[in-house]
């Protein structure tokens, strides 16, 4: 076991890696069929249209590889559903079309995920809670890039009209502004 994962797992926290350096500071866990899998099905999840680009295309499967790789709690805990998740859509795409998800046509992906909503299926009992705990940390990971923001028509955090009084001398100096 990696010893950044020992440490968060021993004193159940994690720590807070230097977010202006682009690299994470724990190993990238996803594997090459994982990541091909994530970034077929993030895209079919948020693909590109007249909002935005697609997921993959704003860095979604890297910002969940990120998640799953790190040592906190929930990452840990989302860790297996995200990643067996991805295994299990290989292998029940393989069993559909002879082919891993990434590689089978939109429709056909399409059509898998479908299933996995269907009353008393397999893939709904195997798939669902993958799918919605991968659907949610992707709307997550998009919807905080500005792509994501643009496609939300969300302007941030601009300044408001009318007449406001300045912040007091005291917090400035507390802000080390004054």
């Amino acid at each position: 076991m990696d010893s950044l994962v020992q440490v968060a797992e021993a004193t159940g926290i994690g720590f807070d890696p230097d977010l202006l350096k682009k690299e994470i500071p724990w190993p990238a866990l996803m594997d090459e069929a994982e990541l091909r899998a994530a970034t077929a099905l993030a895209d079919l999840i948020l693909p590109a249209d007249v909002y935005g680009p697609a997921a993959s295309e704003v860095g979604v499967v890297d910002f969940l590889n990120e998640w799953i790789s790190a040592p906190y709690e929930a990452s840990v805990k989302d860790r297996p559903v995200i990643r067996d998740g991805l295994k299990w859509l290989d292998g029940a795409a393989k069993e559909r079309g002879g082919k891993v998800f990434a590689e089978l046509g939109v429709d056909e992906q399409a059509g898998l995920v479908d299933g996995i909503f269907e009353a008393e299926s397999e893939a709904r009992r195997v798939g669902h809670a993958f799918f919605q705990l991968f659907k949610s940390r992707c709307a997550a990971g998009y919807f905080t890039t500005r792509e994501g923001w643009k496609a939300l028509g969300y302007v941030g955090n601009t300044p408001m009209g009318g007449d406001w009084p300045e912040p007091p001398e005291e917090a400035l100096r507390h802000a080390g502004l004054a």
